[in-house]
């Protein structure tokens, strides 16, 4: 069962709760609209779902409430130290250089260390889209699956996504390097609910469908091997080259750890401005839509999407009807205002 809230009563819930934990008003403000705009979209593994264990973690200081997050800019490259703070937060101010990078240079790229979780990758194209540019986002995550082969599982499940900007709304790709983003098996255990069959293994290599289970074994890589070598390549771009922990070297903020999970992340922006007239580039993407929406459709399909269009009509249809607060959800996020001496929700 669940409640509904308005998207600004739960902002103001989520900010003040931020607020109550240590975190200045401003960064609350960041990191409280990019969750609840994550749930807007529908994407409520990585929304206002996460925010207990982000609070948890601050209040017991495993991450930085008031981070000193440092930039050490070359060219058109920005190094980002997020000293620790909260993965929203870091990677917000991180996307905000590169796409100022891309205005002078055409190409911006930003490398990101001491991170954390920092939701939906897609959150961080949507600005470079917003900005007339194209956005890559990358980021490591704790080991989740295993190489090709193997049963232990040791790159995260690494989610790549692009974003491209669109008169209607942003064109997003956003895919975990996994069968599915472990934040729905977590959401799975949580809720004592089964998994579909293919989604994940048990410590001793067993297909699984029980939640826990899949948590305490491995996911399984999108498209067999080709999931494993794209988990690969996102380990480099957001492990390796960021100076970051990488592979089994990367913390999880649910075990009762109180050292930094060290994340890293890499977040590219691209000018289209200097790559051709923006409107020549909105022209083209219209009539490539229109295209594609134009293909005859497969057998029981009555509407072909586009990336990021299924988003778009989540936001606008909880807008107006109100975002979904999971009955213990809620009661996990009252249980903190209380503690905290805030008022709950209700």
């Amino acid at each position: 069962m669940s409640q509904m809230f308005s998207d600004q009563a739960v902002n103001d819930f989520c900010q003040r709760l931020l607020e109550a934990s240590g975190v200045p008003a401003t960064d609350a403000g960041i990191v409280s609209s990019i969750l609840v705009d994550t749930s807007l979209e529908g994407i409520d593994t990585h929304g206002i779902s996460r925010l207990p264990v982000y609070l948890k973690c601050l209040l017991k200081g495993r991450i930085n409430p008031k981070p000193k997050i440092q930039e050490t800019i070359d060219a058109a490259v920005a190094r980002v130290d997020g000293d620790n703070g909260l993965g929203q937060l870091v990677a917000y101010r991180a996307m905000n250089s590169a796409i100022d990078l891309a205005k002078i240079y055409g190409i911006g790229f930003a490398t990101v260390k001491n991170s954390n979780h920092f939701g939906a990758a897609s959150t961080y194209c949507k600005l470079a889209a917003a900005q007339q540019m194209i956005g890559q986002a990358y980021t490591n995550s704790p080991s989740g699956i295993p190489p090709w082969g193997g049963r232990a599982p040791y790159f995260g499940t690494n989610p790549i996504s692009y974003g491209f900007p669109h008169a209607e709304y942003p064109v997003v790709v956003d895919m975990s390097s996994s069968t599915v983003a472990r934040g729905n098996i977590i959401l799975a255990a949580k809720n004592g609910e089964e998994i579909p069959e293919g989604w994940a293994m048990d410590k001793d290599g067993k297909a699984t469908t029980n939640a826990k289970a899949a948590l305490e074994g491995a996911v399984l890589p999108i498209g067999g091997a080709k999931g494993y070598t794209l988990a690969l390549a996102a380990e480099v771009m957001a492990g390796i080259i960021s100076g970051s922990a990488y592979g089994s070297h990367v913390g999880w903020i649910y075990d009762e750890g109180r050292e930094p999970v060290n994340i890293g992340h890499s977040f590219l922006a691209i000018n289209i401005a200097k790559l051709m007239p923006v409107e020549e580039f909105s022209q083209r993407m219209g009539d490539m839509i229109r295209e594609v929406k134009a293909i005859p459709k497969a057998e029981g399909i009555t509407e072909i999407r586009i990336p990021g269009e299924r988003r778009q009509a989540n936001a606008e249809q909880r807008k107006q009807d109100g975002i979904p607060v999971a009955e213990g959800l809620l009661q996990e996020l009252n249980m903190l205002a209380e503690k905290l001496a805030i008022p709950i929700l209700k």
